[in-house]
C-alpha cells in the first residue's frame, strides 16, 4: 500500500482525533485483536464440540460387532445332571481371558475352574469352561465378556437350571463394557483422532501439492500444527482408555500401569503404540515442511526436498491409516486381504479430500492472496480423492452390507444411507465452488488506498502527529500514553481495514469461501457420521448373526404343544390316531400323555409304541422317552427332558401286529 503525502505548500491541520476505544492488554484494540486470531482455531473448537456431542450420542448406541450365537446348555434349558462343561459359539473372532467366561452357582459362588478352552474348529468360533465336581442343583448364571476382531468390547449373561429351576442371588453389572463416562469419552476420542488425522494429511498434502507458498503462511502452518497436536493427544488418550473401556469401566483405571500393560499385549494396544510412533515420525516431517522447505523460495530450490517429502509423507500417512485397517472393520468378514489395502487408500483420499479443504478454508480467509492456480490444482487434487473414494467405498459398502434389505433393515445400512446422502450434499456444494473457481481473478486487485468515510486515517511516511515518525514510529515514545494507545489502535485498524479490502477485492473469492466453508461444515457432520459407523455392527454381520440364532430360537408361546398323527400300518385294523399332549412345552421337564384311538375313535391298545425327540441343528438325539401305560390306549412319561429350545422332530413308531409297523416324523418347536 502506498503512503499519502501532503501536497507541497498545502497547509498542514491538526489530525482528526479518533474515537478512544478500550485498550487491550497490548496495546491495541479489541476488534484488532480479534481479528489477528485465525481460523484454525475455531475449525477445531467445532470438531471438539462435535465430537463431544457425538460421544453422549453414541454412549448407548453402539452395537457389537460380534454376537453369541449358541451355547451349550442353551439360555433356560433345564438338564438333569451337571453338564461337563458350558461353551459359548459366536459369529466371529474374539478375545477372551481366563477369566472371561464365569459361571455362577446359585448362591453366587463361582462354579467353574477358571480355565479358558478354545474349541474353535474351521469356521466356529467356540470357547468353553469345565465345571466342578458336584454341583448342587438349581439355576446357574453364566455371565461372559469379550472384545471382538474390530476391537468393540461386548458382554452378556444367560442362565441354565441342573434338575430344576430355583432362585439365585447372582446380580450382574448394570454397566455394559463400552458405555457409562468412559465409552463416552473413548467415542470422543475416537472422533478427534480421525479429525486430526485429516487435518495434519490433508492440509500437508494442500501445502506440498497445491500451494507450495503456504508452507510459509503463519495461519496455515497453525491448522496443520493443530491437527497434528489433536491426533497425537487423542490417541494417547485411546491407548490410555483402552484398558477401562473393554474391562471395568472405571475412569481411575486409565492410569493404572498394570492394566496399560495388558493393552500393550493386545492387537489394539499394538496398533494405537505404532500410532503414536508414527506421530512422531509425523511431527519430523512437518518440521521440515515448515522449516526447510518453506525458507528455500524458488521452485528449483525446493525440488530436491519435494521428492522426499513426497515420499516419506505417503509413507507415514499411509501407516498411520494401516493402524485403523489392522485393527477395525477391515481386519474381519469377508476378503479381508483386499479390504485391508483398499481401507488406507480410502482413510487417505478422505484425509486429502476434507483436511485439503479445510486448509483451503483457512487460507481464503486468513491469506486471501492465494494464487488461482493453487485453487484450481485443489480441485483436480479432490476430484480424483474423490472418484478414489467412490471406488473404494463402493467396495466397503458392499463388503458391510451384503444385501438390499440389509441397507434399510439395519441400523449400520440406515447410517450408511445417511453418510451417502450428506456425501452427495458435499459434492453439490463442491461443484458451486468449483464454479466460483472458474470465475476468480488471477491475481488480487487491491482498492485504492483512498481513505473511506469514516476509516481510521493511515499512517504516512512523513512526520506523524505529535511528533511521532509515521509508520516507523514506536507509539509508546510519546510522553503521553494515552496517546500512545490510540496511535497503536489506528494503526491496527488500519492494517485490519486493509486485509478485509483484499479479502474483499475479488468478488468470486467471497463466493469461494461461503461455498468452502458451507462445505467444511458438511464434512464436520460427515465425520461424525463416519465414527457412528466404526461403531455399529455392519450389516452383513448382523443379518449373519440373526440367521445362526433363528436357526436355534423359537416362535413358540408358553403353552403346551399338541400334536395329533395318523398312522396306518398297512394291516387289519392298522389304521388310527396318535395325539400327543407335551406340557409345558419348553426346554427342560415336560409331561408327555400319549393317546392312541382307533378308526372307529375309540381308545385301542397297540402292540408296540415309541416316542423320541431329535434336534438335528444341533446334532442332539435321538432321545427315546420312556413310556408308561395309564390305561387302554393311554400313555404318560412323566420326566421327558428336552435340554434346550428348538426345532425338534418328534417320532413316533407304532406296531399292531408282529409284521405290521409305521414310524411317523413331524417337527414341532420348543420354546
Amino acid at each position: 500500500m502506498t503512503a499519502i503525502a501532503p501536497r507541497p505548500g498545502a497547509p498542514t491541520r491538526p489530525p482528526r482525533p479518533v474515537p478512544a476505544r478500550p485498550a487491550s492488554p497490548h496495546g491495541v484494540s479489541a476488534r484488532g485483536a480479534s481479528a489477528r486470531r485465525g481460523i484454525a482455531p475455531r475449525l477445531l473448537a467445532l470438531l471438539l464440540l462435535t465430537a463431544a456431542l457425538l460421544g453422549t450420542a453414541l454412549s448407548g448406541a453402539a452395537s457389537a460387532h460380534s454376537a453369541l450365537t449358541g451355547s451349550d446348555p442353551a439360555d433356560g434349558a433345564v438338564v438333569a445332571t451337571a453338564p461337563q462343561r458350558v461353551t459359548l459359539t459366536f459369529s466371529e473372532q474374539v478375545a477372551l481371558g481366563d477369566d472371561s467366561i464365569r459361571v455362577l452357582e446359585p448362591s453366587g459362588k463361582r462354579a467353574d475352574s477358571g480355565e479358558l478352552r478354545d474349541l474353535c474348529s474351521g469356521s466356529v468360533v467356540k470357547y468353553g469352561v469345565d465345571l466342578r465336581d458336584g454341583l448342587p442343583d438349581g439355576t446357574y448364571t453364566v455371565a461372559w465378556q469379550a472384545v471382538s476382531a474390530d476391537s468393540h468390547p461386548i458382554s452378556g449373561a444367560f442362565s441354565f437350571s441342573i434338575g430344576k429351576p430355583s432362585a439365585t442371588k447372582v446380580v450382574l453389572p448394570k454397566e455394559e463394557p463400552g458405555g457409562g463416562l468412559v465409552g463416552r469419552l473413548y467415542d470422543i476420542g475416537r472422533y478427534v483422532s480421525y479429525a486430526g488425522f485429516t487435518v495434519l494429511v490433508g492440509g500437508c498434502a494442500f501445502v506440498l501439492v497445491c500451494w507450495p507458498r503456504g508452507a510459509s503462511v503463519r495461519p496455515v502452518q497453525r491448522l496443520v500444527a493443530y491437527g497434528w497436536v489433536t491426533f497425537t493427544a487423542a490417541t494417547l488418550a485411546l491407548l490410555m482408555l483402552r484398558g477401562p473401556y473393554t474391562g471395568s469401566g472405571e475412569l481411575g483405571d486409565a492410569f493404572d500401569l498394570g492394566v496399560l500393560q495388558g493393552v500393550l499385549d493386545t492387537k489394539t494396544g499394538a496398533a494405537l503404540t505404532s500410532r503414536l510412533l508414527l506421530a512422531g515420525a509425523s511431527a519430523l516431517f512437518v518440521a521440515v515442511l515448515f522449516g526447510p522447505y518453506a525458507r528455500r523460495e524458488g521452485p528449483g530450490d525446493r525440488r530436491d526436498l519435494v521428492y522426499g517429502l513426497a515420499v516419506g509423507g505417503t509413507i507415514v500417512a499411509a501407516g498411520i491409516a494401516g493402524t485403523w485397517a489392522l485393527s477395525e472393520h477391515a481386519s474381519t468378514g469377508v476378503q479381508t486381504a483386499l479390504a485391508m489395502p483398499l481401507d488406507v487408500v480410502h482413510l487417505l483420499a478422505v484425509a486429502v479430500w476434507l483436511g485439503g479443504l479445510a486448509a483451503l478454508v483457512v487460507a481464503l480467509y486468513r491469506e486471501p492472496s492465494i494464487e488461482r492456480d493453487a485453487v484450481e490444482r485443489y480441485s483436480r487434487l479432490a476430484f480424483g480423492a474423490v472418484a478414489v473414494l467412490a471406488v473404494t467405498g463402493l467396495y466397503q459398502s458392499w463388503r458391510q452390507v451384503g444385501t438390499w434389505t440389509a441397507l434399510t433393515g439395519t441400523a449400520y445400512g440406515r447410517l450408511l444411507l445417511v453418510k451417502l446422502g450428506l456425501v452427495a450434499v458435499l459434492l453439490g456444494v463442491g461443484w458451486i465452488s468449483r464454479r466460483w473457481t472458474r470465475q476468480l481473478a488471477e491475481t488480487v486487485r487491491v482498492p485504492s488506498d483512498e481513505q473511506r468515510p469514516g476509516e481510521a486515517p493511515e499512517a504516512t511516511d512523513g512526520p506523524g502527529p505529535e511528533g511521532t515518525d509515521g509508520e516507523g514510529a514506536d507509539p509508546t515514545a510519546t510522553a503521553d500514553p494515552v496517546r500512545a494507545a490510540q496511535l497503536a489502535r489506528q494503526r491496527a485498524a488500519v492494517a485490519v481495514a486493509r486485509k478485509r479490502r483484499v479479502r474483499d477485492a475479488d468478488p468470486a473469492r467471497a463466493g469461494l469461501r461461503r461455498s468452502v466453508l458451507a462445505e467444511t461444515a458438511v464434512v464436520v457432520v460427515v465425520l461424525a457420521v463416519t465414527t457412528a459407523l466404526t461403531a455399529t455392527e455392519p450389516a452383513r454381520t448382523q443379518e449373519q448373526t440373526d440367521r445362526m440364532r433363528a436357526a436355534t430360537a423359537t416362535a413358540v408361546p408358553d403353552r403346551p404343544v399338541d400334536v395329533s398323527l395318523p398312522f396306518d400300518t398297512g394291516g387289519p385294523g392298522g389304521t388310527g390316531t396318535v395325539r400327543l399332549n407335551l406340557d409345558p412345552g419348553r426346554s427342560g421337564g415336560n409331561t408327555l400323555r400319549v393317546a392312541v384311538d382307533g378308526a372307529d375313535g375309540k381308545p385301542r391298545d397297540v402292540a408296540e409304541l415309541k416316542v423320541s425327540f431329535t434336534l438335528d441343528a444341533q446334532e442332539i438325539g435321538p432321545l427315546p422317552v420312556p413310556l408308561e401305560r395309564d390305561a387302554a390306549g393311554r400313555w404318560t412319561a412323566r420326566s421327558a427332558q428336552l435340554p434346550m429350545p428348538g426345532d425338534w422332530r418328534l417320532r413316533v413308531t407304532v406296531r399292531t401286529s408282529d409284521i405290521d409297523q409305521t414310524t411317523i416324523d413331524k417337527n414341532v418347536k420348543i420354546g
